[in-house]
């Protein structure tokens, strides 16, 4: 089925554009969102008539998300967690919670466009998140999740000594003890 887009759609095409879809597609979900209208003669007519309004539209909404774009690049947000010792987190940061930490700090962003393709933050220290404004505009925010204390650098916590008498420098090896005398000899 061919249809005229009446707004830029992702992996589709540009304002304008015709491009053939699947009829289902286009049927539930293109036209009833006014995203397309079927390609007919009569809407061809009809679309010329409006472009420069939809075109004008269409500046205005990139031009508004690159502001946003501006004003979320110059943010860096603290996120303060509860983790342990080894900077390990009691649960994770997910994009809700950046988006929550985003809008705190006055910049409207809704939860569907944090973009973490490594899944959910689950150690403390320093990330960079995609936000993807627009299909034309995405920017970096910069974010520090800190435990309770506010550190970002987990501590390294040495593992546990081997468990033995403590007053050799010799390996414990259970008091069998090889010389050079107590060698095998099979005969």
């Amino acid at each position: 089925m061919q249809v005229i887009l009446m707004e830029r759609i992702e992996n589709l095409g540009a304002l304008g554009d015709i491009v053939a879809v699947r009829a289902g597609y286009a049927r539930n979900y293109l036209v009833p969102q006014r995203k397309a209208k079927i390609a007919t003669k009569s809407n061809l007519v009809a679309f010329e008539e409006i472009r420069a309004e939809l075109e004008a539209v269409e500046t205005k909404v990139i031009a508004a998300a690159k502001a946003r774009c501006e004003a979320i690049e110059k943010l860096t947000l603290q996120i303060t967690v509860n983790a342990g010792p080894e900077g390990k987190l009691f649960g994770s940061v997910a994009n809700h919670e950046v988006a929550d930490a985003i809008v705190a700090a006055g910049i409207e962003v809704e939860r569907k466009e944090i973009r973490m393709p490594e899944g959910p933050i689950r150690m403390i220290g320093h990330y960079e998140v995609g936000v993807h404004l627009h299909s034309d505009v995405d920017a970096v925010v910069k974010i520090a999740v800190a435990n309770e204390d506010g550190e970002t650098e987990p501590k390294i916590v040495a593992p546990k000594e081997s468990i033995g008498t403590g007053d050799s420098d010799e390996e414990d090896d259970g008091g069998m003890a090889r010389t050079e005398n107590s060698k095998s000899v099979e005969e």
